[in-house]
């Protein structure tokens, strides 16, 4: 037997038992299906919808084109990719998974990235958005606003020292001796003006096209987010995952770690929201193990997103491999850093008892990030429902030309 007929065989015994799975638990998967189905139409689309619009059309315009020549002489020396890469690493930070994976698919799908310098920037462009770190976990997991900048801290800080060492990833002497571009808005200009005339579409039909494709990526998403909801209950519910805790507990003895937060790690692999909120419960575990175990699963990311990241890439020659070893490294970096930021950061800005921080511009701070993940949940849905009436039209327009 090769080992194609063998990864067949695999594929379809474990598709054919997760299908079995859905018929047995049927009730466990609806709550499942309803609990993702709920995140994507009340979080997800609403906050990923507008950056992803927004970046298709700054693709289309040109302006990316302008911000890869301001960024070249930073992004080049530091991480070895285009200027270009510094828009889809603010972007990827402000909105979050998988839009990194997007927008580097995209410029490498433009021909203004190499295979190898997409592969180098999808690897450090992966990262979790600030309303999710401050709002959903730090204020909503964890009710300690002063964890939010903790977890941000380790996680942006590990998804930066990703980038430092995949620069070193497919070294070429062409690449060792190329001089790096000087600073010129002139040249910036022209490089924009450049790309909007070789682009060609009205501002209607670039539009038009920014949300056909942002909102195709977003069903897509939505339906990964449900699917490994769903998994990872029936995984829960058949002690698949109590079976891998147990040996992610031998680990975390060898490395003293509490043994109570394997189960939430193992869950954590599958799915971030899930893991995290697990994470928060296991109190006796004590508060900094949890903070370094939630900054492991934030900056793996889940396989959820792994395979959003790998349909993605697909549609190009980007190699998904390089992708799933750089969150393996993210995840020890972020976890890493965690315990080496907890007093200069943490213990500097709250108080040594559970007692309520008397910081209020920071405080602040982190109660306008629950408010606007609170303000999301209430619009959120009626926003999705709109947006996809939205598509409908411009969808059926497009099929008319």
């Amino acid at each position: 037997m090769t080992s194609t007929q063998a990864k067949t065989i695999l594929l379809a015994i474990s598709v054919t038992a997760f299908a079995s799975s859905l018929i047995i638990f049927p009730d466990i998967s609806f709550e499942a299906s309803i609990r993702g189905l709920n995140m994507w139409w009340e979080i997800v689309f609403p906050s990923l919808l507008p950056f992803f619009i927004v970046s298709e059309m700054l693709i289309g315009l040109g302006v990316v084109n302008f911000i890869g020549i301001l960024l070249e002489p930073f992004m080049r020396p530091l991480f070895r990719v285009p200027g270009a890469g510094g828009f889809v690493w603010a972007m990827a930070m402000a909105s979050g998974f998988p839009s990194g994976a997007k927008l580097t698919a995209r410029l490498r799908q433009n021909g203004k990235l190499t295979q190898i310098e997409a592969e180098r920037l999808v690897c450090f462009t992966n990262s979790s958005n600030p309303l999710f770190i401050f709002g959903a976990v730090s204020v909503g997991f964890f009710y300690n606003p002063h964890l939010g900048l903790l977890l941000a801290a380790a996680h942006y800080g590990g998804n930066f020292l990703v980038g430092l060492t995949m620069r070193f990833y497919g070294s070429t002497k062409a690449e060792k001796t190329a001089a790096h571009s000087s600073f010129s808005f002139t040249s910036a200009f022209a490089a924009m003006h450049e790309a909007r005339n070789e682009d060609r579409r009205p501002l209607g039909k670039l539009m038009g096209d920014a949300v056909l494709s942002s909102v195709h990526t977003l069903l897509m998403i939505g339906g990964f987010i449900i699917l490994f909801s769903v998994l990872n209950k029936i995984l829960f519910h058949t002690h698949i995952t109590s079976f891998l805790s147990a040996a992610a507990a031998k680990l975390f003895s060898f490395i003293h770690l509490p043994p109570e937060l394997s189960t939430p790690l193992i869950a954590g692999l599958f799915e971030i929201t899930l893991g995290s909120q697990m994470v928060s419960q296991a109190e006796q575990a004590g508060l900094m193990y949890q903070v370094i175990v939630v900054s492991f699963i934030l900056a793996f990311s889940g396989l959820s997103v792994h395979a959003q990241v790998s349909s993605i890439l697909a549609d190009t020659d980007i190699r998904f491999r390089q992708f799933l070893f750089a969150r393996f490294l993210h995840g020890l970096y972020a976890a890493l850093l965690t315990p080496l930021l907890w007093k200069p950061i943490y213990e500097q800005s709250s108080t040594p008892e559970n007692v309520q921080p008397s910081v209020p511009v920071f405080l602040y701070e982190k109660e306008m990030w629950e408010k606007w993940l609170l303000y999301l949940q209430k619009v959120g849905p009626l926003f999705t429902i709109c947006i996809l009436i939205a598509y409908l039209f411009f969808y059926a327009a497009a099929k008319k030309e």
